[in-house]
């Protein structure tokens, strides 16, 4: 069983910065992806960033050039650096560990509220 558990969100200002961290406790071996989706109210949870264990990512289009993920595989956390946060990006948001075999697991989220 594999546990997962985010922190640093909070309330910022427009144009201001939080990191988020997630650290996923168990066992978790092979290949591996961590990600951060967010779901803000009355929309669908969506991607915001994903990084393999090599440490390969993607991001969404809405913030890229703004928010960096990367990971620290010897402590199975992976983070999200977000910078020119907007009132667009308040949402909840949630880690995601994907491992081999179909063993998906969810954070319970963590929330980000940026002010105008």
């Amino acid at each position: 069983q594999v546990q997962v558990v985010e922190s640093g969100g909070g309330l910022v200002q427009a144009g201001g910065s939080l990191r988020l961290s997630c650290a996923a406790s168990g066992t978790i071996t092979g290949f591996n992806f961590m990600s951060w989706y967010r779901q803000a109210p009355g929309k669908q949870r969506e991607l915001v960033a994903r990084i393999t264990t090599g440490g390969s990512t993607n991001y969404a289009d809405s913030v890229k050039g703004r928010f960096t993920i990367r990971r620290d595989n010897a402590k199975s956390t992976v983070y999200l650096q977000m910078n020119s946060l907007t009132p667009e990006d308040t949402a909840k948001y949630y880690c995601f560990v994907q491992l081999p075999f179909g063993f998906n697991y969810w954070g319970q989220g963590t929330q980000v509220t940026v002010s105008s």
